[in-house]
């Protein structure tokens, strides 16, 4: 994926992350190709950058490629528009996002992001050093779990980099073992340091 890239969504990005929310939402890729994006809800080239950097800080790249690597970005913004993970549910207490409010009572979840890493960045978060970005993003996450019945917008974000990242081919093959033919069932395996889960299994999803 390019960075700053100029007049709008690049062809090449937008059909990948377009493949993974296909994937999501179990849809032939060729729909969701097609789909389109409300220019409200089009991204500026930071508000993209942003979230590749977000993305890559909650699954960064190891031996295998970071969130950030595959794309997860995109499809998160991609995700968001469209009301996965209840994005464009009405807010219970929308007092405390108001400015990020859309007609319908949901959170602009990208603006939101942009200006809440900003200020406790104290200026731009995308200028910091590594460790201090990679602190503010675990302050966020922390304070986002608190309780169980927060509404904090971060949640939705943090779940779609997942479903981006573990529906990718990366996630998919080479995070986790992909088996086609599972063998016979085993209730006890031993857990050595290369275990890999394996990707069929994959049920951490709640879509809606």
């Amino acid at each position: 994926m390019q960075d700053g890239q100029q007049g709008g969504w690049n062809r090449r990005d937008f059909l990948g992350a377009a493949t993974l929310l296909a994937l999501a939402l179990g849809i032939p890729a060729a729909a969701a190709s097609l789909t389109r994006i409300d220019a409200d809800e089009a991204p500026t080239d930071r508000q993209r950058a942003l979230m590749k950097d977000v993305s890559q800080i909650v699954i960064p790249r190891t031996d295998t490629p970071g969130a950030g690597d595959v794309g997860a970005g995109d499809f998160v913004i991609l995700g968001l528009a469209h009301g996965l993970e209840n994005a464009r549910k009405p807010l219970r207490e929308p007092a405390s996002y108001a400015r990020f409010l859309r007609t319908d009572g949901s959170v602009r979840h990208v603006a939101w992001l942009e200006k809440e890493l900003n200020a406790r960045a104290g200026g731009d978060f995308l200028a910091q050093a590594p460790a201090k970005r990679l602190a503010i993003v675990t302050q966020l996450d922390a304070e986002a779990y608190v309780t169980r019945d927060s509404e904090s917008p971060w949640k939705a974000i943090k779940a779609l980099i997942l479903t981006a990242y573990y529906t990718s081919e990366a996630g998919a093959s080479q995070e986790l073992r992909y088996e086609p033919v599972p063998g016979r069932f085993d209730p006890d395996l031993p857990q050595t340091p290369d275990f890999k889960a394996i990707s069929n299994d994959w049920t951490a999803v709640d879509f809606g």
